[in-house]
């Protein structure tokens, strides 16, 4: 069984974001932050069970602390799965109970889960009497219009009795009908009191709060209430909000890395990729597109990293006429 660098903080993550959040992702953002929490993108049971399970798990160990997020409702397949993900190496393995599109409710699992409470709690036992590292929940403050404290409050106390410690709380109720899963992360309001009062009633656990925090202000907010901070889509549209986490989030010292270093290492790894996995460039680039935003140059920089037209380029040469404009506008 692979060594687990045991997660003991939840200060600073990433959010497991689909079709975002893949391996190529992960080490992107590591090579920005070396503290900060990364999660998978969400895998379900069914994926696991039946399908390709290296495809789905395999990560670099650089990538630590990395989570692996569930999505499923069935007890026993959960532990199988979360014995998998324990067998891979992750640190820690998160049920899903946040995602509010229809095609996760048509699997039964994401975030109508919170309707059933106790179903969830026996999901979480299942789990934790399988793996001997933690098992998170990520949820919503509530499901459609009903905005009563007494129904979050009651499904953490619930799934607190059977072994969950973390719970990472996107603090918006999920509309289960009539908005798309963009809508269900802008419409409903964002509550945060919500969030604060569980941590109040519920202090031996740790609290994490996510949703519509953009700013190092806003984070060290929440961090004065709370146990920890999930950031989303930010993270990954302006990824070099990132290199700021470890001195400003976890007190280290000395310089980061600069956005020069951050784009060599990844054209290293994209040669790596290439020649020990067939893996072309051009998937892997689409992730560090935000990585020059707001600076000068950074439009026509992006316009070289997503042009396939130089997709049978080596990605040295790529980088090198991404710089041209960066070199024309200083």
């Amino acid at each position: 069984m692979l060594e687990i660098q045991q997660v003991t903080h939840w200060r600073m993550s990433v959010a497991p974001m689909m079709d975002w959040t893949d391996r190529h992702c992960r080490h992107f953002h590591r090579l920005l932050s070396r503290e900060a929490l990364l999660y998978t993108e969400m895998v379900t049971t069914g994926a696991l069970l039946h399908g390709d399970v290296p495809r789905h798990l395999d990560f670099g160990q650089d990538e630590h602390p990395v989570a692996l997020q569930l999505g499923g409702s069935e007890p026993d397949d959960l532990a199988r799965c979360a014995r998998l993900g324990r067998q891979w190496g992750y640190d820690e393995i998160n049920l899903n109970c946040g995602c509010p599109s229809e095609r996760v409710q048509r699997g039964a699992f994401g975030a109508c889960l919170m309707a059933e409470p106790r179903l969830v709690a026996d999901c979480v036992k299942a789990m934790v009497d399988a793996v001997d590292v933690p098992v998170t929940v990520k949820h919503r403050i509530g499901i459609d219009r009903d905005e009563s404290y007494a129904f979050v409050r009651d499904f953490v106390g619930t799934v607190a009795d059977a072994g969950c410690g973390v719970f990472i709380v996107h603090a918006r109720n999920a509309w289960l009908k009539g908005l798309s899963p963009k809508e269900n992360r802008e419409i409903p309001p964002l509550r945060y009191e919500t969030v604060h009062r569980l941590k109040h009633d519920f202090p031996q656990l740790r609290i994490v709060v996510n949703g519509g925090i953009t700013t190092t202000g806003q984070a060290q907010g929440e961090l004065r209430l709370l146990d920890g901070v999930m950031v989303g889509r930010e993270a990954y549209h302006n990824p070099w909000w990132l290199a700021s986490w470890d001195a400003e989030f976890f007190g280290a010292t000395g310089p980061g890395p600069s956005r020069d270093d951050v784009e060599r290492a990844m054209v290293d790894y994209m040669l790596v990729q290439a020649r020990e996995h067939g893996t072309p460039w051009y998937p892997i680039a689409r992730h560090m597109l935000g990585l020059r935003h707001g600076l000068p140059g950074a439009r026509r920089w992006r316009q070289a990293w997503s042009d396939h037209r130089l997709k049978d380029r080596d990605p040295r040469e790529v980088m090198a006429l991404a710089h041209q404009p960066l070199a024309r506008a200083a």
